[in-house]
This record gives structure tokens, C-alpha cells and sequence, in this order.
């Protein structure tokens, strides 16, 4: 297979699995096994290209949330989502200057896509039994952040699964509501996460020995199949719950852990 075509799958493999709640850290191992590993750099450019994916969805949204200030809500929203991304950043910034991470081999991905999927059935089950609500509270906000920390330790947790789920458990049940808010904050905080990774690449001379063409591919493939998967997400869960994500995430997990090597 040719470096340009496995660029272009790479970027479309980004775009597809960066938001579902499904990981896209053990799908890339997989991936990388046959279209061969790439730069971290180029790990970053495909990822960025996801996040900007969901910037052109929530982009109205976006506007009316900057051009609204002067109403309660849309500030109180505002202040909400800095909070989480706050909490994100603070805790999240020591913890990885620590080194506090489990390495993206085949074993801790695999046992993160299992208890995660478990973690999915339980808790969409328990929150379907509080009462119906949108309301994103304050709680809510600080535990989004600490979530996206969480994913960021244990690699294979999913971010958008790991907050989305503790959000519903804590009063936001609203699966539509929920994952705007985790999207919204994720946002910010992928743009920060790249940015650093990125400076840390060009400190470290990362970046000369890159074939500019394909990253550029593939970060056009991931905006362009990152929009329509979340797109096409935001409408499934309006009418959907989350359990085929959960049991496609047992599936997953238990196909890596039984048929790729665990030192991969």
C-alpha cells in the first residue's frame, strides 16, 4: 500500500473515531498494523483536523453563545465551560509533566475498551433512571474536566465517553445536552493539548522529516469525516441510547486483547 493512501485512511480512521464514544487510540493500533505507524507529529496534525471538524458543527451554536453574553444563560453556560476546561487544563497539565500515563499498547487500550464499555451499560442504565434534565450544573462542569483527565491517564477510556456518562450521572441525562457540553469543552481543550504536543516537536526537531503532502491529506480527511460523524451522531442520540457503542467497545477490546500481541 502506498504512503499517500495510508495516509488518507489514517485520516479518515481520525475523523471517524475521535468523537464516538469508542476510542480512537485502539483503533489506531490496529490501523497502524498494517498501514504502518507514523510521526507523532502527524498524530497531532489528524487530530487537530477532528477537533476543527467539530468547530464547523457547533459553529452556530459558537456565535450565539459569543453574541449572547448580555443574556444570564449564555454566560452562565460560558463561565461553565471555562470551568471545565480549567479543571482539564490545571489538573491535567502537572499529571502529564509528571509522566503519569499508561503506554498506548495493545493491553491497558484493550482493558480501558472494556471496562469502558461496562462503564457505558452501567451508567446509561442508572441515569435513565433520574429525572429528565438539561440543566448543566456546576458539578457537572468540574467533573467533565476531571473525566477529560482521566482519558488522557489511561489511554483507550474514550474522552467523549468517560465525561459524557459521568455528566449523565450526575443530573445532566439529557443525552443530546450532554454530549454538546463534552463536545463544547472538548474543543478548547484538544486545540490546548495539540498545541503543547506540537511545541514539544519543534523543540525536539520533530518535524523535519515529514512528507507535507500527505499530512495535509490527512488532516483534510479527518475535518471532512469528523463533521459528518458527529453530525451524524448528534442526530442518532437524539431518538438512540448509547448501548451499541458500549458492546462494539466490548467487541473491540476482546479482539485485542485475544488476537494482537501485547507488546505491540
Amino acid at each position: 500500500m502506498s504512503n499517500t493512501l495510508s495516509a488518507l485512511l489514517l485520516g479518515i480512521l481520525e475523523g471517524l473515531t475521535e468523537f464516538l464514544p469508542i476510542s480512537s487510540t485502539g483503533h489506531l493500533l490496529i490501523a497502524e498494523r498494517w498501514l504502518g505507524a507514523r510521526s507523532d507529529f502527524f498524530n497531532i496534525v489528524i487530530q487537530a483536523g477532528a477537533i476543527l471538524a467539530v468547530l464547523l458543527v457547533f459553529r452556530q451554536r459558537l456565535w450565539s453563545l459569543a453574541t449572547g453574553l448580555d443574556e444570564r444563560e449564555n454566560r452562565d453556560y460560558v463561565m461553565k465551560l471555562g470551568v471545565a476546561f480549567l479543571v482539564t487544563a490545571l489538573v491535567g497539565l502537572p499529571v502529564r509533566l509528571a509522566g503519569w500515563e499508561l503506554p498506548e499498547t495493545v493491553t491497558p487500550v484493550a482493558w480501558a475498551l472494556l471496562l469502558g464499555g461496562v462503564w457505558m451499560l452501567v451508567a446509561e442504565r442508572f441515569a435513565g433512571r433520574l429525572p429528565d434534565s438539561q440543566a448543566v450544573t456546576w458539578k457537572v462542569a468540574i467533573a467533565v474536566g476531571l473525566a477529560q483527565v482521566v482519558a488522557g491517564v489511561f489511554p483507550g477510556t474514550s474522552r467523549s465517553a468517560a465525561a459524557i456518562f459521568l455528566a449523565m450521572l450526575l443530573g445532566l441525562t439529557r443525552r443530546a445536552a450532554a454530549t454538546e457540553f463534552v463536545f463544547l469543552v472538548g474543543i478548547p481543550t484538544m486545540f490546548a493539548a495539540s498545541g503543547y504536543a506540537f511545541l514539544e516537536q519543534l523543540r525536539h526537531g520533530g518535524l523535519g522529516h515529514e512528507n507535507w503532502g500527505e499530512v495535509g491529506l490527512a488532516f483534510a480527511a479527518a475535518v471532512v469525516t469528523g463533521f459528518v460523524v458527529v453530525k451524524w451522531l448528534l442526530g442518532y442520540i437524539k431518538h438512540r441510547r448509547f448501548t451499541g457503542f458500549a458492546l462494539y467497545r466490548l467487541a473491540l477490546g476482546a479482539a485485542l486483547l485475544l488476537f494482537l500481541p501485547a507488546g505491540n
